[in-house]
């Protein structure tokens, strides 16, 4: 496939800028580098965990930089001259200094209708929320985390069912397809940014391992179905279930009490369908059920 000509450094980091790097690659966009964080611990391990970007891009004889600081690529960015910047989920606050290097700025995919949710979680957000439409949004990257003027966005309806792990793919998708339709306008300059309104600006934060605990009594029960959605991959859901705090998986309101649900905020109930067990295996609540009723029979 010809390459065509214009060259991109790619900043991503996450699992879902790699949608993106895909796409470019396969359109036949000439990718001069890949800019991703340095590897890291993931875990317990020692082990250094490579992120999913430099992996594809190593495969795809893709030059990687892994700076610690971004002031260490500036010559490497300025032999190329000026190639178009675009970033995917990078994960650092990239200073204004290294953005006028790039022709025009860098390019941002953010998976959320701006000036809504900007930072680092808006996919979660927009679950938890119980929001009844997402989107993503291809923006002009300035010094401001999230605030810079639009190119183009793009809707998707949520029917409340979605997990994280279902919004990353599909928007991951949405945004490599626009930015491909998208790019050529931008860069010939038919396509203009347009300044977000300040005054319907919100913000999201980072997500810990704190968040991962609920203690259903805070919560009613359909704002625990959304964070069991929301927290899917990470930081996950534990709700405390027969002297465990169990990994929570999928659930669903329930107008009855049984052996499966839980007693939530102003009376509220939630069946949890679905766990992580103690032993770190993924089971239905009726199987992990059976094992406790089958050991304390073997017990007796």
């Amino acid at each position: 496939m010809k390459k065509k000509s214009k060259t991109i450094i790619f900043f991503g980091t996450e699992d879902f800028s790699l949608i993106t790097l895909k796409a470019l690659v396969e359109a036949g966009f000439n990718i001069g580098a890949v800019v991703t964080k340095p590897d890291a611990r993931r875990g317990r391990g020692t082990k250094k965990s490579q992120p999913a970007v430099k992996i594809y891009a190593n495969e795809h004889n893709i030059q990687v930089w892994q700076p610690q600081n971004l002031k260490d690529i500036v010559d490497d960015i300025k032999k190329i001259g000026k190639p178009v910047g675009i970033l995917v989920s990078y994960g650092k606050i990239i200073p204004q200094s290294i953005i006028d290097l790039f022709t025009p700025g860098i390019i941002n995919i953010h998976p959320s209708l701006l000036p809504k949710y900007r930072g680092p979680t808006p996919i979660e957000s927009a679950i938890k929320n119980g929001d009844k439409e997402t989107g993503i949004s291809i923006i002009q990257l300035n010094a401001r985390m999230d605030a810079g003027p639009i190119y183009r966005q793009v809707k998707h309806a949520l029917n409340g069912k979605e997990t994280k792990l279902d919004l990353y793919n599909t928007l991951g998708k949405i945004g490599a397809n626009e930015i491909i339709k998208t790019l050529p306008g931008i860069l010939n300059e038919s396509i203009l940014p347009k300044d977000q309104d300040e005054s319907k600006a919100s913000y999201c934060s980072l997500l810990s391992k704190d968040d991962s605990l609920i203690q259903p009594h805070q919560m009613i029960a359909q704002q625990i179905e959304r964070v069991i959605r929301a927290h899917l991959d990470y930081p996950k859901t534990k709700l405390p279930f027969l002297q465990n705090n169990l990994i929570v998986t999928r659930s669903h309101i329930a107008k009855e009490p049984s052996e499966s649900t839980i007693a939530c905020k102003d009376d509220t109930l939630l069946s949890i369908d679905e766990i992580i067990a103690p032993s770190g295996k993924h089971m239905k609540i009726k199987d992990y059920l059976n094992g406790i009723r089958n050991k304390r029979t073997i017990n007796n």
